[in-house]
């Protein structure tokens, strides 16, 4: 069953390395440089366990750590989205089992609104997943510098 739990301030170091190697595998897709410690930089990381408006989730399937997402409402487009997926993983063994589109709706239930959702169009899982999440809802789409998509829609509450 998939649980989204809140990271809270005791779970900041759990976060800290996933995230590390999420944004390591984003290296694929973008040209961010570690620093000298073998960091990605993450300028709004402490922010997600102080500011009311950014949440952060560890996702599990039953009892195994399968994930996390990133969430906050500042748009890269100039819109006012109520959210934006800042980060989205599942770790890659998870993936194979077609886990992330369940964990998708189970935060778009969690939080209906006005979504933005950004991915890189080199990044063709990312690509196939939130263009199936979207469907259902008809987002906007907007390209942006050749490379990435961001789809806006709105999820209404069940």
């Amino acid at each position: 069953m998939i649980r989204l739990v809140t990271a809270l301030e005791k779970d900041r170091d759990l976060l800290w390395n996933i995230n590390q190697k999420y944004l390591y595998e984003m290296t694929n897709y973008y040209d961010d440089p570690m620093d000298e410690h073998g960091n990605y930089h993450y300028g709004h990381f402490d922010e997600y366990f102080s500011h009311p408006k950014r949440t952060a989730y560890l996702l599990y399937d039953d009892d195994t750590l399968i994930g996390f997402a990133m969430l906050n409402p500042y748009s890269c487009i100039g819109k006012s989205p109520d959210y934006t997926m800042a980060e989205f993983t599942v770790f890659p063994a998870y993936r194979r089992k077609h886990l992330a589109f369940d964990v998708v709706n189970a935060i778009l239930n969690k939080h209906p609104g006005q979504w933005e959702i950004k991915y890189n169009e080199n990044n063709l899982a990312a690509k196939h997943l939130w263009s199936k999440v979207s469907a259902a809802y008809s987002p906007e789409v907007f390209r942006l510098n050749g490379e990435e998509t961001v789809l806006l829609f709105k999820k209404k509450s069940d």
